[in-house]
């Protein structure tokens, strides 16, 4: 059950999506391996987190917490390691806006994981949204692909958007059940230094530096922290106290509108007919499915 909505959460829901939206942006620029950006933006993150913890002597819940809340916080940081290590891989082979289209498609994995498991219940209305909303991303990745590139290497950077996809769904509904008894801090703090520890042992399996490289390597990471991870993912971690899990991802429907109006100054990505046909898909699902949301 959630709790009630305070009126300032649909903004913060607002100012999460931004946050998101630019990530696909920052990890473009970066000309490191993958698991370098990943990993440095985690450490950013954690660096940050402890010392507002240090200056708010807000260590008190984490020494109080509980074994099995800290394997599930261990579980969702492996799943968001992951989803970073494939999601930026994935960008190397396909264009923002069809990366970000199909790590969207995060709102099913998690709609579903909610009803079988957490016992959540959607109305045949917010499943109507959702599939709307992902005709739009269908519209988007179809116009996407007639930017041209490597046929084979677009279908293994959509499979890798995929998996990223399914492993963030799996952070989200394990967020939705950890935050009841968490608070955001908290539960994001333990969550994103295991997802660092992940990924630091993946960075030793594989050999991949994380130092050494140009200075310029450790900005893309950094922005990542501060906008797509503090500003963003932990945003969505607070409002999982008061949505459904699958209506805040359905949110994040809205990123690849975002990824797509960012990258044409960025990277000269113009959005084609069905790059814009498609937002409008997403856009008008997620209005339909919060006045859905707000009715029930």
């Amino acid at each position: 059950m959630n709790e009630r909505r305070p009126d300032h959460v649909y903004g913060v829901l607002l100012l999460g999506l931004m946050g998101i939206g630019l990530s696909g942006i920052f990890v473009r620029y970066s000309g490191a391996p993958s698991l370098f950006t990943a990993t440095w933006r985690l450490g950013f993150t954690v660096l940050i987190m402890a010392g507002m913890f240090t200056l708010r002597r807000g260590w008190g819940e984490l020494r109080g917490l509980k074994p099995a809340q800290a394997a599930w916080c261990a579980l969702s940081g492996i799943c968001l390691a992951l989803h970073f290590t494939f999601w930026f891989e994935s960008l190397r082979y396909t264009t923002v806006a069809a990366s970000t289209v199909l790590v969207c498609t995060e709102v099913l994995f998690v709609a579903v994981g909610d009803v079988l498991f957490c016992k959540g219940r959607m109305s045949a209305g917010c499943w109507a949204a959702i599939g709307i909303s992902l005709v739009g991303s269908a519209v988007i990745a179809l116009g996407d692909g007639a930017l041209g590139g490597s046929l084979e290497g677009a279908l293994y950077g959509d499979a890798l958007a995929l998996a990223a996809a399914f492993f963030v769904g799996a952070y989200t509904l394990i967020g939705r059940v950890q935050r009841a008894s968490l608070s955001t801090n908290t539960y994001t703090f333990v969550v994103y230094s295991f997802c660092l520890l992940t990924l630091l042992v993946m960075d030793f399996a594989t050999g991949t530096p994380v130092v050494g490289l140009p200075l310029r390597e450790f900005l893309p990471p950094l922005a990542l922290a501060v906008f797509s991870t503090l500003l963003g993912h932990s945003l969505f971690s607070y409002c999982l106290k008061y949505f459904p899990p699958a209506y805040v991802s359905a949110v994040k429907l809205a990123e690849p509108v975002i990824a797509a109006i960012v990258a044409v100054p960025c990277f000269g990505e113009w959005p084609t007919a069905a790059t814009v046909a498609g937002g409008a898909l997403i856009l008008l699902s997620l209005l339909f499915y919060t006045r859905q949301e707000a009715a029930r």
